[in-house]
């Protein structure tokens, strides 16, 4: 499984880009643009080929999840462990984040995934997770009721690596966002998955 995450700026072209990586395989689009107004984020959503809402996720802004039938909200670990994402799991699918294997081992099965971070050093926040012993945390894993996602400095390169240390998919933000052809970035971390 191979999510995208956006960058918190908008960047040139980006709801087109979007539309291609669904269309060339992209599993699931998390919509994280914390400044944006809920008109903006409307406009955003509105610019994405509606077949795919079913597979984005909202980080803020959820009441539009209705508007658009989003039915997938992701919870800061901060707004998780303060019990702020009851109001509205019944009936929609959640994520959230965690930065330990024993933070995730404790999530309950009410979770679909996890991001667990840094997996590898920050491409986008340099020099963030270059001591992290996530990787090596992993083996550690014992929560088989909740999907855990590797986040942070993956890329072309090291995909591969995140899925055999047991992740069940990977997250990618700044290798795809910060390189001049974010599709082709894509084109290369997914087809090292499909190999």
């Amino acid at each position: 499984m191979i999510l995208v995450i956006t960058p918190e700026v908008m960047v040139p072209d980006e709801t087109e880009i979007i539309n291609q990586m669904f269309q060339e395989g992209l599993d699931l689009l998390h919509i994280r643009k914390p400044q944006i107004t809920r008109n903006e984020m409307s406009d955003f959503i509105r610019k994405i080929d509606s077949s795919f809402y079913p597979q984005l996720v909202l980080h803020t802004h959820s009441e539009l999840g209705e508007d658009y039938g989003i039915s997938r909200f992701h919870v800061r670990e901060k707004d998780r462990q303060e019990k702020k994402y009851k109001p509205f799991k019944e009936g929609n699918i959640i994520s959230t984040s965690v930065h330990s294997i024993t933070s995730y081992n404790s999530l309950e099965k009410e979770w679909e995934y996890a991001f667990i971070s840094p997996f590898f050093p920050s491409i986008s926040k340099k020099g963030y997770g270059a001591n992290s012993t996530v990787v090596r945390e992993i083996k550690h894993r014992n929560n088989t009721g909740v999907k855990l996602i590797a986040l942070g400095g993956i890329d072309q390169g090291n995909i591969g690596e995140a899925l055999n240390a047991g992740a069940d998919g990977a997250a990618l933000l700044g290798a795809v966002w910060e390189d001049n052809n974010p599709l082709d970035v894509f084109r290369k971390c997914r087809k090292n998955v499909l190999l």
